[in-house]
């Protein structure tokens, strides 16, 4: 399938997709950000469907084999899942494993333009590589796949977008607006009027949610006398607001989590320090899968400002990375055209 703009964040926690569908809508996926090494044989689907089959593919880069996909196990033995939390994330083989299997999943074999998304912090270090690692023909396994161009954009100039796309009205060149993507590693925030970003007030730094997981780990760990590795199902069971399961306990997360506090306020500090008071703000636009996480200090370091959680903030970053790619586009070839 042929698709004019396919828009992808690859984010440290999961890996979002959307393209336009035949309906004129937007389709999205979504998946865990975990790229296992893929297991040499698998038992998954036989014993006449005693054991079904997962919705996994395996991705080649490299010559190396990679399983990725929604039904990736969340848990291995000694807590190697297949995450990677660097900075230097999105030159890893992991990186491109997760990237090949989006468009896999979406079924897509043609891109006339990939837009992708950075950290604030890593955009001038990162955005070239990207571009050229990115852009041309490659058979990633199950198929091959032609990108004519990548254009790769900051993470949260999508959640913005995204808010914006059905009230124009409320993001005038006068509006301004702090937007707040609270990911998996780290916390980016842009400051913009309209659709201009200000340099000086938008930044980002590592700490996003998996600290959270990993502090409420290590509290447990200490509880329990024996180390918990499972971030991934911590993160599970906070998004669905169960208990925590660990040798045959069923562990409330609640208090872990507001002793938690202190690492979260330490982040919005942090972005205070940077932003100032928002006198000027007409709204702050908090999104990320680890947006809840932060929404209480965010409104505690803010109170005056309007604070509004974006509908489906898991994909809003791709949803605006498509937006703005096809309206590049168009710009283009009416360029062209004249």
């Amino acid at each position: 399938m042929k698709t004019s703009v396919f828009a992808i964040d690859v984010g440290y926690g999961n890996t979002k997709y959307a393209h336009r569908a035949a309906s004129g809508t937007i389709a999205t996926g979504m998946f865990p950000s975990l790229a296992p090494l893929a297991a040499s044989h698998a038992l998954s689907g036989y014993g006449d469907s005693v054991l079904a089959a997962r919705k996994v593919a395996t991705i080649v880069i490299e010559q190396i084999e990679y399983e990725v996909g929604p039904d990736v196990s969340l848990t291995a033995a000694y807590g190697k899942t297949g995450r990677a939390l660097s900075n230097d994330f999105v030159l890893s083989d992991n990186y491109a494993a997760l990237l090949f299997g989006a468009i896999h999943f979406a079924g897509v074999t043609q891109i006339e333009r990939l837009v992708l998304g950075l950290p604030v912090h890593n955009m001038k270090k990162y955005s070239g590589a990207l571009r050229d690692r990115f852009t041309g023909t490659f058979d990633y396994g199950p198929g091959r796949i032609s990108i004519d161009k990548v254009v790769v954009i900051p993470q949260p100039l999508g959640s913005l977008v995204a808010a914006s796309a059905n009230r124009q009205s409320e993001f005038g060149r006068e509006s301004a607006h702090l937007v707040i993507d609270v990911g998996y590693f780290t916390t980016d925030w842009v400051y913009a009027n309209g659709f201009t970003m200000d340099d000086k007030r938008s930044d980002g730094i590592p700490g996003g949610a998996s600290q959270i997981y990993q502090r409420i780990a290590a509290l447990i760990s200490r509880d329990q006398d024996e180390q918990v590795e499972d971030i991934e199902l911590i993160d599970k069971a906070l998004r669905e607001r169960k208990p925590f399961f660990f040798y045959g306990n069923d562990i409330d997360l609640a208090p872990y989590l507001e002793q938690s506090q202190p690492v979260i306020a330490g982040v919005v500090k942090e972005m205070q320090n940077n932003v100032g008071q928002l006198t000027n703000a007409r709204s702050i636009i908090l999104s990320g899968g680890g947006g809840a996480l932060y929404a209480p200090s965010i409104r505690k370091a803010f109170p005056r400002v309007t604070l509004e959680v974006i509908d489906s903030p898991c994909t809003a970053n791709a949803k605006g990375f498509l937006i703005v790619g096809e309206a590049g586009l168009t710009r283009e070839r009416a360029t062209a055209k004249a």
